[in-house]
């Protein structure tokens, strides 16, 4: 083995951390080639997991090696969210228990091989621009060299700090860029009623006694959705959690006319939207 070429083998096996991922342009960026690459599959040092996609060999493929990979190597600015947020926030016993879906927010479009993979789940790409105005400040997250133990630069005081979480994963800590539970409910019920369930909401829902009326505040004012912010007053209404009381209705733009979500539900005469008629069981 030439000097040179255990040298560049040396840097990779330093720079590209035990589990995660890297795509081939993140590597021909660095000096390995095509062909390089090949020749480091064919000698067992790298591992290929789908076309131009590629690990160091060893150890189970977990989807979060796979988020932390491109929200901290491959620099991509994106937030696990809805359902699969509140699951790791600690609301999975509402949430079903086989999870197969991974719901990923940003305002790029996610990489085509995510469905490559030889993975059991699916990752779920939602553009978030869709949903909300202005985009969580992707900055300290996307370095494995943050001091990930002082989060005190995130702050309540803006949106950004509002949207997004970083939970340390796996045995080396590693972080894991998330939505805050407030964000993550606005982006579930942004998946009714097609592919969320509205009696699964209401659980969850029912379940988020200790939200931040500060943070849902900002949040309503910057979401673009008036079906997803009709549904949040009219769950919060229901379930009346103490920061109902804290949040101002009147500074959201709810928009005017009805909206039917569910062919043959009930009108909700205060948000003029359609629901299920079982939500007003015992009512």
């Amino acid at each position: 083995m030439s000097e040179q070429f255990s040298g560049k083998l040396n840097h990779l096996q330093r720079e590209l951390p035990e589990g995660l991922v890297v795509d081939s342009a993140w590597l021909k960026e660095r000096g390995y080639s095509a062909q390089l690459c090949r020749k480091y599959v064919t000698n067992g040092w790298l591992e290929r997991l789908a076309h131009g996609v590629y690990r160091k060999p060893g150890g189970k493929l977990l989807w979060e090696h796979i988020v932390i990979s491109l929200q901290t190597l491959l620099m991509k600015p994106l937030l696990v969210g809805g359902g699969t947020a509140l699951s790791l926030h600690g609301f999975s016993h509402y949430l079903w228990r086989e999870e197969k879906k991974v719901h990923l927010y940003s305002p790029d479009e996610a990489p085509t091989w995510l469905k490559k993979l030889p993975l059991q789940i699916k990752f779920v790409y939602h553009n978030s621009e869709a949903l909300f105005r202005n985009e969580p400040i992707h900055f300290g997250p996307t370095s494995l060299a943050w001091n990930l133990k002082d989060s005190s630069h995130v702050s309540d005081d803006n949106i950004h700090g509002g949207s997004f979480r970083v939970m340390l994963w796996g045995q080396w800590e590693w972080p894991l860029t998330l939505s805050t539970p407030e964000r993550a409910v606005l982006e579930m019920l942004d998946g009714l009623p097609g592919h969320e369930s509205f009696d699964q909401a209401d659980k969850i829902i029912g379940g988020l006694t200790t939200l931040s009326p500060r943070r849902l505040q900002k949040l309503l004012l910057d979401c673009k959705s008036i079906k997803v912010k009709r549904l949040f007053f009219f769950f919060a209404d229901r379930h009346n959690h103490p920061w109902r009381k804290h949040l101002n209705k009147e500074a959201i733009d709810l928009g005017t006319g009805k909206r039917m979500l569910v062919p043959g539900g009930r009108l909700d005469p205060t948000y003029l939207i359609t629901v299920p008629e079982e939500l007003y069981a015992g009512q």
